[in-house]
């Protein structure tokens, strides 16, 4: 099997590195402030299926290389779409909205680091993300439609994180907003001015949780943004905390607080009480 390090080597549009139980997904073209394009979608979708399988990787963090986050998508790969037929564009569609599928059903919590600007399809990224910290200093914008485009493939994620209303104003008037408005507007939970820093106690938060349960948290909420609570709902529910108790990982948790002892998925990380 391919080590992260060797996939990283292989890669020329982003970088990917485990440090002790955090995988770092690095975007890294600063010459173009980190847009994107085939390239990268390919290499990013690569990078998220290996530490997604990486069993020594507890959580992923992506940031990036430079100035800026991400400016969008990539000039000369705009110019290519534009002379390609229907067929060749819906493929290169569907190759981001796998990307985007990849990165939002990650199995592990994501953390995103956003500096700069972060403009187009990054907003998709950011909102993909279960946990995103912003530098003061960060705009953004759904620029699409004063190209005659629309934000398709991210409008999911984008309408998700901010809501129908106010995706109605961003996505419509491709007006750009800051770090403030973009927590105001739930696409950041937090503004920083070192974001390493900001997201330290955030990661030691994240490893001193049970694997399994982190995993299951996020398809639990996947399951019910719906909002519909009904029969299915309580007996999914039900289903998922009997389970989880009868688990090895929920016996562990249970035992080990009522011994008062950390459980044996701390210990490995090497965190303290």
């Amino acid at each position: 099997m391919t080590s992260i390090a060797e996939l990283s080597a292989s890669f020329s549009a982003v970088r990917c590195e485990l440090k002790g139980k955090v995988g770092y997904l690095i975007l890294n073209r600063p010459e173009v402030h980190n847009a994107f394009d085939e390239v990268m979608i390919s290499e990013m979708t690569q990078a998220i299926n290996a530490f997604a399988h990486e069993s020594d990787c507890a959580l992923m963090v992506l940031k990036s290389d430079g100035k800026h986050f991400s400016a969008g998508a990539d000039l000369n790969w705009m110019r290519k779409q534009a002379a390609m037929d229907f067929d060749a564009n819906l493929k290169d569609a569907r190759e981001l909205a796998n990307l985007m599928d990849t990165l939002d059903r990650f199995p592990k919590p994501s953390i995103a680091l956003v500096n700069g600007a972060a403009y187009g399809g990054a907003l998709g990224l950011i909102c993909c993300c279960d946990i995103a910290i912003s530098s003061h200093k960060a705009s953004f914008c759904l620029s699409e439609v004063k190209l005659g485009l629309i934000p398709a493939v991210i409008s999911p994620y984008v309408v998700r994180a901010m809501g129908p209303r106010q995706s109605r104003r961003y996505m419509l008037t491709a007006e750009r907003f800051d770090a403030s408005m973009a927590l105001a507007l739930g696409v950041v939970h937090e503004i920083a001015d070192d974001l390493d820093a900001a997201a330290a106690p955030i990661i030691q938060n994240l490893l001193s949780g049970s694997p399994q349960a982190l995993g299951w948290c996020k398809s639990l909420i996947a399951r019910l943004q719906s909002g519909v609570i009904d029969e299915h709902t309580r007996d999914y529910t039900s289903e998922r905390i009997a389970r989880i108790r009868v688990s090895a990982e929920g016996q562990e948790g249970l035992n080990a607080f009522f011994d008062k002892r950390s459980p044996a998925w701390v210990n490995d990380t090497g965190s303290k009480d």
